[in-house]
């Protein structure tokens, strides 16, 4: 960001200061009385400053002596103006509020809380504040006359469009992108796939590129590969950025939020063991300490299964060195990523410039030195794409093209980016410059974002025409169409309505908005908290970090210092009490999961914004009633909030309320129907109480968005669910009806939901607990739902028509126990756009279309997920329809199939489920699952074959506690994609032959103690692609398998949990160590019986023995001595109570351990007498609850880690081996 000058932008905010001074209030409730003279002196004023501002702040950019330091002296008074006249509009209120009774419905606690009530005390002191702002602007006046600024011709800005503008038709319509990146992808989508199947290393591939070159696609580009995606069975993408915090990247991989380092990374070794993934870590920079906390991080990624690989994207050479691991190209570790092309670059920038008006010869001639200004970058020509694209004269373009600077080596691409930032109009940039506020890489909710937007004024509506809110979507929709955000796309996993859209900024964009915040939004880090420092005194805008439980002591520290009128404020899980009114500037505060409001309202008079979702209270103070500028106030998942303060319908500038997730919530404060801002209500719960809202306070409130009407029950006439008026709130998207008892009558259900009938604009309906019968036929014309929930309707026996659904992409139905089919007949456009359905708790559902499904139809076409759960009289999936061609080993085939797009499959709890096809007179494996990726069959005890599924990667097996059930295998043999294989109570079918190698790479056997039985020898012999194996529960393991074990050659972790009757070593076992060569972690749990550890191969690196209480002895390999008590060199220890034996163990036999072994847990093993002979590798040792445990020998020379808890018996001894070895509990 050196070098890189963004111009000083006040013109509006001093359009704010005349807006206020403007509104109508003020002379309405005579809050300015005695002060007129001041208020026609800046009405007067303020026009004439707002003449020259373009100038000024033009001629502030190119270094104009003071002109800068006028605009920043400026800016600061018309800040505190805009104070002053919200203090004013707040007495306004206040006094319009009072001739309502607001005051005198507050009692006696009214009084106190307006200090300025007294209205000669509050004109004396308003009026010396005014007289200030006044003679400052006058003073300015005066300077801006000897500046001699330019009033420049006023130009209409340019209209706004109406509707989300994503940039569909202009990102990539001719695959420029690909293209131009074409031989960099093809040659790593070579590494990946084909060089990573037979090494069994991590592969680290690092592209490099200044900024702006296309990094970051080139890795989406990748990551999206077909091939990748077929290769790969996890893949990940997470964003870094400044930041390589292990625990936030540990956390962002793994979508958890574990509180420490530890947990963290344990979790995300749980999640990448035995797969073989690809993670891409974006925007990696450098930081103190980034070797190590790498060489840690990769650790952890390397617990992933063979063929797994990082692909990294940094700006810097010696990191992409660092992290590297395969030779791209002569030496480097890494791929270089070189500038486009110039004909690229020109094509980029024809494509955005030309889309929305006809290709100009004029033009087209001026793209070629306008694309050599980018410089082989092709963010670079999509910002200068994207301001061409509403400039249609030969002028307009030779000035952008004069205005443009070359990206150089020093600069990079910024110049250009700040140019995107300049030709925006000034009104938005305000809005832009906020977006600092944020991180890089943040995802920002649009609605959320707008929201702010408006507490802070920095959108105003268009004198009434249209809502403010949709005057933030077209300024959305205008900084997306010229490239300063884009939107973020929908998870493709997560199918029907979204109700929230993120957007995302460039890292190079967000180095332009923070240049263009001049300080005044401060993203507050942790180190930054607590370093000791002070803000910036042009601070008005603050985030915490949200890593950890945030302190608030720089803002402390700062406010003591100086006065800083912070305006914005974002602090999650704080600890820390705002005081008093030195937060009285607050216009937005967000503190989510917090225990209290820390702020009492009579201080937060100005606050429009505020957020306490997810947090404990359990009701909110009466007198936040006086909030009478709060616009939005965000109460979502406060899951203890009983009620609302019965003086809300005070609150008249209240425009978003959220109340969803607020379960105990019991009704709505009285006479809501007066707050005629409201667009958003999330949830409205319907109380018999006569003090509360009705249904019909909705009547004339235009609400959009998602909606959720609780306690239905509680409406007792049909005629008050039409007041509700439904069918006229056409910004509805989303639609929630609740009942939440039975008591009522069934006909009085269907009379509600008749009349609860909403426009056909719905996309998400769910209906709970209607006890109805039949459902309205309004339901069957929404032709634009997306998404349709039906739960616990126990007395419906039909849907309403779901053909004549045709956009319905998921169906969720649970506990319909009267259904029986989902419809009378399958059509071609039934089901044509269904990605998801979920059928559960249905007791009488048996079949899925009432009437046969014809032989040349599909039933399911779309569908991607299917879960079926408890639906006891289902026998089973629907008829198959003829897929006239299908590619199947080499030629086109004529296949059948009732789900041609089927990704995800779970089935469970069907006690007569025993088919893949309704139609009994069709073979088995005729019914063909082309796309399937994953099976989950539980408990489906009649169901013993497998579906033919050739692109299977995941199968899942289960059967009840205490049942087993013998299955059929032998479909394995066709799935050449299966890796990861999980068995619950299942026993092999002893038909299946086992002549094949299986591809699978992960299997957890729980249960399944036939697979130690003689007979299953065989099957053994097809995993020798195995890497991670976990058996638990399995009473016929007795002794260490060495045979079945022999040809799990690339085994890599194994686990064995609750094996009761694991004893050992056989008696007549012919070697002591199991034929596991790559084996490099060994985990015993709760193995009672077990009394020796079986002798690993070298390779061993971390060993874990738990609650194995039998085990007596574990003694590691003796390196060439023969005696540890006599002549042993100083790195040697002893801490024994008695000499050592060389024989201890109860087989007459020493359980030696590799030298290569790094790390040591041994917990709850009250038996352990003695751990002998300790290899010189060991890292780290853990020993806890082992209170029998006397000795302790060995070499320790790398031991860096010790922690021994709740072992008396060497609890003195271990204290003097600290002491000795420097090493200190807690600490690496």
């Amino acid at each position: 960001m050196a070098g890189l000058a963004v111009s000083l932008v006040v013109g509006p905010l001093v359009s704010l200061v005349k807006e206020k001074a403007s509104n109508y209030l003020l002379d309405k409730y005579k809050v300015m009385e005695g002060m007129e003279k001041q208020h026609e002196v800046l009405k007067r004023k303020l026009p004439a400053i707002l003449d020259v501002i373009a100038d000024a702040e033009k001629q502030a950019s190119s270094h104009r002596g003071g002109v800068k330091e006028w605009l920043g002296e400026l800016k600061t008074v018309a800040y505190q103006a805009i104070d002053i006249f919200d203090e004013f509009e707040y007495e306004a209120l206040r006094r319009q509020a009072k001739k309502n009774g607001h005051i005198t419905k507050l009692g006696k606690a009214g009084v106190k809380l307006f200090p300025t009530h007294n209205r000669v005390i509050f004109r004396i002191r308003m009026a010396s504040k005014l007289q200030r702002v006044v003679d400052t602007i006058n003073v300015l006046v005066h300077h801006m006359n000897d500046f001699g600024f330019n009033t420049p011709q006023h130009q209409q800005a340019p209209a706004l469009k109406e509707g989300r503008e994503t940039d569909s038709n202009i990102v990539d319509p001719k695959n420029i992108v690909s293209r131009s990146r074409h031989e960099e992808r093809k040659k790593i989508v070579e590494i990946l796939v084909n060089d990573q199947a037979t090494n069994g290393d991590l592969k680290v591939i690092p592209i490099v590129g200044m900024g702006g070159l296309g990094k970051t696609t080139l890795a989406q580009l990748i990551y999206n590969d077909p091939q990748v995606k077929d290769h790969f069975q996890l893949l990940k993408w997470v964003c870094v950025s400044d930041d390589f915090n292990l625990r936030d990247l540990a956390n962002k991989i793994c979508n958890a939020s574990k509180d420490s380092l530890e947990k963290a990374l344990k979790e995300l070794q749980e999640q990448l063991k035995g797969k073989r993934y690809l993670l891409v870590l974006d925007d990696v920079w450098d930081e103190e300490s980034f070797l190590d906390k790498w060489e840690k991080f990769k650790a952890c990624l390397e617990q992933g299964g063979v063929g797994s690989a990082v692909l990294t994207t940094t700006r810097n050479t010696e990191i992409a060195q660092l992290m590297g691991t395969i030779g791209i190209s002569h030496e480097r570790k890494y791929l270089d990523v070189g500038t486009l092309g110039n004909e690229f670059i020109q094509e980029i920038i024809e494509t955005r410039a030309f889309s929305l008006h006809k290709r100009d010869d004029e033009l087209v001639n001026l793209v070629g030195p306008i694309a050599e200004r980018c410089a082989g970058s092709p963010l670079a020509a999509k910002a200068l794409g994207s301001i061409l694209r509403k400039k249609a004269t030969t002028e307009e373009w030779e000035d952008v093209l004069q205005r443009s600077s070359i990206c150089t080596v020093e600069t990079g691409i910024l110049p250009i980016l700040k140019l995107s930032y300049d030709e925006l109009p000034t009104d938005m940039k305000p809005c832009f410059a906020f977006c600092a506020l944020y991180p890089k890489d943040y995802q920002i909710d649009v609605d959320n974002l707008i929201q702010l937007w408006m507490a802070n004024g920095f959108i105003i509506s268009e004198q009434n025409k249209v809502p403010i809110e949709t005057v933030g979507k077209r300024i959305v929709n205008e900084m997306v169409s010229r490239s300063l955000f884009e939107y973020v796309e929908q998870d493709p996993t997560r199918f029907g309505y979204s109700s929230t859209t993120f957007l995302k900024i460039h890292d190079l964009m967000h180095d332009v908005a923070v240049s263009a915040t001049h300080d005044e939004c401060i993203y507050i880090t942790d180190e930054m908290n607590e370093s000791g420092e002070l803000l910036p005194s042009a601070t008005r805008h603050i985030h915490f970090e949200r890593r950890s439980i945030a302190n608030i002591d720089i803002l402390s520290r700062s406010i003591r210092k100086m006065s800083i009128p912070i305006r914005t404020m974002f602090v999650e899980r704080s600890r820390d009490v705002l005081h008093s009114s030195k937060y009285s500037s607050l216009r937005a505060l967000a503190l989510p999961t917090s225990r209290y409001l820390p702020i009492k309202p009579k201080h937060l008079h100005h606050l429009r914004y505020l957020d306490i979702s997810w947090s404990i209270v359990k009701a909110l103070p009466d007198d936040i009633s006086i909030l009478y500028n709060l616009q939005t106030l965000k109460l979502s998942g406060c899951k203890y909030l009983s009620m609302l303060p019965k003086q809300m319908k005070y609150m008249t500038a209240l425009c978003h309320l959220y109340t969803d997730g607020c379960r105990n919530l019991q009704c709505m404060p009285p006479e809501l129907g007066r707050l005629t801002s409201l667009r958003t209500l999330t949830c409205f719960v319907v109380s018999s109480d006569s003090d509360c809202s009705s249904l019909g306070e909705l009547k004339n409130l235009n609400i959009g968005g998602s909606l959720e009407l609780k306690q239905l029950e509680n409406v007792t006439e049909a005629r008050n669910a039409r007041q509700a008026n439904l069918g006229n709130k056409k910004e509805l998207r989303q639609l929630s009806l609740r009942w939440t008892s039975r008591k009522e009558e069934e006909q009085q259900c269907n009379e509600v939901l008749e009349v609860l009938q909403v426009h056909d604009r719905l996309l998400a309906l769910e209906i709970e607990a209607y006890q109805g019968t039949n459902f309205p036929l309004w339901m069957g014309a929404l032709r634009n739902m997306v998404e349709l929930r039906l739960s616990w309707c126990r007395k419906s026996e039909q849907l309403p028509p779901l053909c004549q659904l045709p956009a319905l992409q998921l169906l969720h139905l649970e506990g319909l126990t009267q259904l029986q089919f989902l419809c009378s007949s399958c059509t071609s456009s039934t089901f044509g756009k269904l990605k998801d359905l979920k059928l559960v708790d249905l007791d009488n559902f048996d079949r899925f279309y009432d009437q046969a499904v014809e032989e040349e139809l599909v039933a399911f076409p779309q569908l991607e997920k299917l879960h079926i759960e408890r639906c006891e009289k289902l026998t089973a999936l629907p008829e198959a329809g003829v897929l006239r061609k299908w590619y199947d080993g080499g030629e086109y085939t004529m296949v059948r199939s009732a789900f041609p797009g089927l990704k995800s499959l779970m089935l469970k709890d069907l006690r007569s489920f025993e088919r893949w096809e309704a139609a009994i007179e069709i073979e088995v494996e005729h019914a063909l699952f082309p796309l399937l990726e994953t099976v989950r069959i539980d408990s489906c005890n009649k169901l013993t074959t497998l579906p033919r599924a050739p692109k299977l990667r995941e199968l899942f097996l289960y059967m009840s506690d205490g049942e087993n059930q013998q299955r059929s295998l032998g479909a394995t043999r066709y799935m050449t994609s299966l890796s990861n294989l999980e068995l619950k109570g299942i026993e092999v079918d002893g038909k299946d032959k086992w002549d094949y190698i299986s591809s699978v790479t992960n299997m957890h056997l729980y249960c399944c103690s036939l697979f130690f039985q003689s007979h299953a020898l065989a099957l053994w012999a097809c995993f020798r692609q195995l890497q991670d194996l976990v058996i638990y529960r399995s009473n016929d393991l007795i002794y260490w398998p060495e045979n079945e074990f022999q040809n799990l050659v690339s085994l890599r972790r194994l686990e064995i949990w609750h094996c009761k009757s694991l004893v050992g070593y056989a008696p007549d076992q012919a070697t002591l160590e199991l034929p596991l060569p790559c084996l490099e972690s060994l985990r015993i749990i709760a193995c009672h019986s077990l009394v020796e550890v079986f002798n690993p191969t070298p390779a061993l690196k971390k060993m874990d023995v738990g609650s194995c209480e039998n085990l007596k002895t574990i003694s590691f390999k003796q390196q060439d001595k023969t005696s540890l008590n006599a002549g042993r060199p100083s790195t040697d220890v002893i801490i024994a109570s008695t000499a050592v034996q060389e024989d201890l163990s109860p087989s007459g036999r020493s359980n030696f351990l590799p030298s290569s072994l790094e790390t040591l847990r041994i917990n709850n093993c009250d038996g352990l007498l003695e751990v002998l002979n300790l290899p010189s590798s060991l890292k780290e040792i853990y020993i806890g609850g082992c209170s029998q445990l006397q000795i302790l020998s060995g070499e320790l020379d790398a031991l860096s880690y010790l922690s021994v808890d709740d072992c008396p018996g060497i609890k003195s001894l271990v204290s003097d081996l600290r002491e000795r070895y420097g090493i200190f509990e807690g600490t690496h």
